[in-house]
């Protein structure tokens, strides 16, 4: 495990067993709201996602894939994480291979929410122009989104490659594309983001999104745009 507590991340390696129920550590000293695992040795495994708005902990959503949250590959034993470790599939579940082949290794990077600098939350669209605000305490500078009730990109947008608002420079993780400038606009604001598009990356009607968001300026106060 290498993790930074003050930026509530964390990089953590193990070889898989097969147990059901084994635990793994992950450093952060409270609990994980986003972890993402990726088997290093065996292709043919998706990366697993769990986030703390999934349905469930029964749920994960795949990082390389467009399709909705899951619970038929509860990888991670159907066992929200703690504030020490997170749990493991195994047994004769098929889901083990995501997080637990016996002797495979895996990687896993861990987040904790930490006030003014991070926030991994879910809102639900309303197909409206005049969209969803979204309070995250911070001006973000990178924000991730993907739909969990169906299938749709995980799209990714910063501060950087679009300073100014409407926000609409998209890439995409799920995908080889080049950046592409997307009808799911949204404005960048000092306390958090306002949708003003009703495109369905990012706000069709009664779809629920999770968001990964970091800040511009962590710990400070935020200016307006």
């Amino acid at each position: 495990v290498q993790a930074n507590t003050t930026a509530g991340f964390s990089i953590v390696t193990y070889t898989g067993n097969e147990v059901q129920g084994a635990t793994v550590g992950h450093g952060l000293g409270t609990t994980p709201q986003w972890i993402i695992v990726k088997n290093r040795t065996d292709s043919g495994y998706d990366w697993a996602v769990w986030h703390q708005e999934l349905s469930s902990a029964s749920y994960i959503i795949r990082l390389n894939l467009t399709s909705a949250e899951t619970n038929s590959y509860p990888a991670f034993n159907n066992t929200l994480p703690t504030s020490t470790v997170f749990s493991l599939a195994g047994g004769s579940q098929a889901n083990r291979f995501y997080t637990n082949k016996s002797g495979s290794n895996y990687v896993a990077y861990c987040f904790a929410e930490i006030e003014g600098y991070s926030k991994f939350g879910s809102y639900t669209g309303n197909g409206n122009a005049d969209g969803t605000f979204v309070f995250t305490g911070f001006r973000p500078a990178w924000i991730m989104f993907k739909v969990t009730n169906t299938t749709g990109n995980w799209n990714i947008y910063d501060s950087v490659r679009d300073p100014d608002n409407i926000v609409a420079q998209k890439l995409r993780a799920d995908g080889s594309n080049a950046e592409v400038t997307s009808s799911d606009d949204f404005d960048i604001l000092s306390n958090g983001f306002k949708l003003r598009d009703s495109g369905a990356g990012l706000n069709s009607s009664s779809n629920t999104y999770i968001y990964m968001a970091f800040a511009e300026q962590p710990f400070k106060f935020s200016n307006a745009r």
